[in-house]
């Protein structure tokens, strides 16, 4: 695992001095060490393979986990709903034509045309990182996708692509507290699921047994957690690090 890291921003009044953190993923190395150190695969740039960057992540301790109230509330809504079956990625179609329609078009709808086009969505399935892909269906009908990157350790929650019509009905979270069910089931010791960012990552924090990277450990204080994810917008910057405009 090789560790470099990039310029970002710096308030020279504070003697504060901001860089960026990667690492790149080398032979022998296994996934789960690098997302033990806060690490998460980037994707933003499709000509970049192998990188990783440190952000506010949150995985949770799979050892333990139980669902809570809120978690029965809404497995409740979909338990039975679906025919779930997990597919390597080396046995799943990734150029089936409705396939891919179906994950732009969700994330098009959803977050905007930019965040996931086609080109990105096949650098993503073509990237190597990706084990295995969840699939929901209903009446034979696929409902979701999720792309999950597992090892015998752990298993990522990365990306999930869903039926717009079931947004509001907290289906996303229904999928992620699935990912975890799996995850104890097959004896994994956390399930990582993705950075804590703002209010829109929030729902995140209804898991019990969750913990997040603050940049140098795991740390366990969900309200704090959440008052500095309300509080985000206040430190967001603008500009991009030197590794990014090279």
């Amino acid at each position: 695992m090789r560790i470099f890291n990039s310029e970002f921003g710096h308030s020279y009044d504070s003697y504060s001095f901001g860089y960026c953190n990667y690492a790149e993923l080398e032979r022998g190395d296994r996934l789960c060490d690098i997302y033990q150190k806060g690490y998460l695969p980037y994707s933003a740039n499709l000509n970049i393979k192998n990188i990783f960057y440190m952000a506010r992540s949150a995985r949770i301790n799979i050892k333990n986990f139980t669902l809570n109230s809120e978690n029965r509330r809404i497995v409740k809504r979909f338990d039975g709903k679906f025919e779930k079956e997990t597919i390597p990625l080396s046995k799943f179609n990734t150029q089936g034509e409705n396939f891919i329609s179906f994950c732009t078009e969700y994330f098009s709808v959803r977050h905007g045309k930019k965040i996931m086009p086609r080109e990105r969505l096949l650098f993503l399935l073509n990237s190597g990182i990706i084990s295995d892909i969840a699939v929901y269906k209903e009446n034979k009908i696929p409902r979701a996708y999720v792309f999950l990157v597992s090892d015998k350790e752990m298993t990522h929650f990365w990306f999930s692509f869903y039926d717009i019509s079931l947004v509001y009905q907290s289906l996303g979270m229904y999928l992620m507290i699935d990912a975890a069910r799996a995850a104890l089931e097959a004896q994994k010791k956390y399930l990582y699921i993705g950075t804590v960012y703002a209010e829109k990552a929030l729902y995140k924090t209804n898991f019990d047994n969750l913990e997040y990277w603050n940049g140098s450990k795991w740390a366990k204080d969900i309200k704090k957690l959440r008052v500095r994810s309300r509080s985000d917008h206040i430190r967001s910057i603008n500009i991009i690090d030197e590794w990014k405009e090279s």
